[in-house]
């Protein structure tokens, strides 16, 4: 009770105080105003009249009575101007002017503007003038917005300049769009009204065995698109559905679905080789792997072979190396012209020239010395 007691008396304090305050007339020189009373309770109004050759605050001409005073200070001069409020820019002299009296007095200041922002006329120095009307230009200081490392746009060129309220469409190459939806952008107070960068985008692609779960375009770069296999088709994975992503150059993970019939198991295995990559259980229809042999063995046949109709085409096979040890050239007293390996290796269709070891001469044909490896076997010559 005793807290509620209080909060009403505040109240009426306040309220009472603010019954207190009034404003005198105010004493305005040049001027008539109404209405007219002894004082003036908090928030009313007067309206003044300038008489011929003057001019009111720039604010108007109504005043306000505050608990500060008259709001804004009502006054009737020869000049129609306050001190202008430069934003972006620097006031620099002061020059007035008037001609005959009781003509107002003409006043200018000259200015100039801080960086990325330029007079109305683009000049480094300008002036602002004072007008029955206020000061003009009205914006001294514009924006100046330039295009910069632009990339994948068509138009404007690089470098175009645009000033605060102009706007310009840009059109961006084939593939590209820009990050919202419209096509023109305005250079404002703040810089251009949105980015103006063309970025990647894709289209709706065409689906084969498939279709999109949620429609849109453009998409852009990142952006995700889910789809669907047709009834009795899948893809790579076992699935019948999957999301494929915009990228740089396009759509990633294109769809894949085939009919399950269709797929292969695991590549036919070939001796003394295998194929490069990973092997799967699964791989569907048109998938290629590619085979290479073991060291010194000759690939002979297709280097891919391809998945088509649930089989895979013919394999290649890997060719034997003829191999040349020592224990055998001891043997028969021989040795390989230049070579001093103690084994050598030899592919199918290779020559291989043989030499007596020092102090033997040939038991064979000159012949025999020159033998050609044929698929691991050689014939060789013989010295005694």
């Amino acid at each position: 009770m005793q807290l509620l007691v209080t909060v009403i008396l505040t109240l009426w304090v306040s309220w009472a105080r603010g019954q207190e305050i009034t404003c005198d007339p105010p004493l305005i020189e040049n001027s008539h105003y109404i209405p007219k009373r002894t004082n003036y309770e908090l928030g009313q109004e007067i309206t003044y009249y300038c008489t011929t050759g003057f001019f009111p605050s720039s604010r108007g001409n109504t005043a306000t009575c505050t608990d500060k005073g008259w709001d804004p200070p009502p006054r009737c001069s020869l000049n129609p101007c306050e001190l202008p409020k430069l934003k972006h820019g620097l006031l620099y002299k002061e020059d007035t002017y008037r001609s005959y009296f009781p003509a107002p007095i003409k006043q200018w200041f000259y200015y100039s503007c801080d960086e990325n922002y330029v007079t109305p006329p683009e000049s480094f120095w300008h002036y602002i003038t004072c007008t029955q009307d206020g000061w003009t230009p009205e914006v001294p200081c514009l924006r100046k917005c330039v295009f910069n490392d632009l990339k994948h746009v068509r138009t404007p060129p690089k470098e175009q300049r645009l000033l605060q309220g102009q706007s310009i469409k840009i059109d961006c190459l084939p593939g590209y769009s820009l990050l919202n939806p419209q096509s023109t952008v305005t250079c404002t107070e703040k810089g251009w009204s949105s980015l103006p960068r063309c970025i990647k985008h894709c289209d709706m692609p065409t689906f084969e065995n498939a279709r999109a779960v949620i429609t849109g375009r453009p998409f852009r770069l990142n952006d995700t698109l889910d789809y669907q296999c047709l009834d009795g088709y899948e893809n790579r994975d076992g699935s019948t559905n999957g999301t494929m992503v915009c990228g740089e150059d396009g759509w990633l993970h294109l769809p894949t679905c085939f009919k399950s019939a269709d797929k292969c198991g695991p590549p036919p295995p070939i001796n003394y080789g295998a194929i490069t990559s990973i092997p799967l259980e699964v791989y569907p229809p048109w998938s290629r792997v590619e085979y290479q042999c073991q060291d010194y063995y000759e690939l002979r046949g297709p280097q891919y072979v391809t998945c088509s109709s649930a089989k895979w085409s013919e394999p290649p096979r890997c060719i034997v190396p003829c191999v040349i040890s020592e224990k055998i050239m001891n043997a028969k007293n021989i040795q390989i012209k230049g070579k001093n390996d103690k084994t050598y290796y030899a592919k199918t269709g290779d020559i291989i020239d043989f030499m007596c070891k020092s102090g033997r001469k040939a038991a064979t044909s000159k012949e025999s010395f020159q033998a050609m490896c044929l698929e691991g076997t050689v014939e060789f010559p013989i010295c005694e």
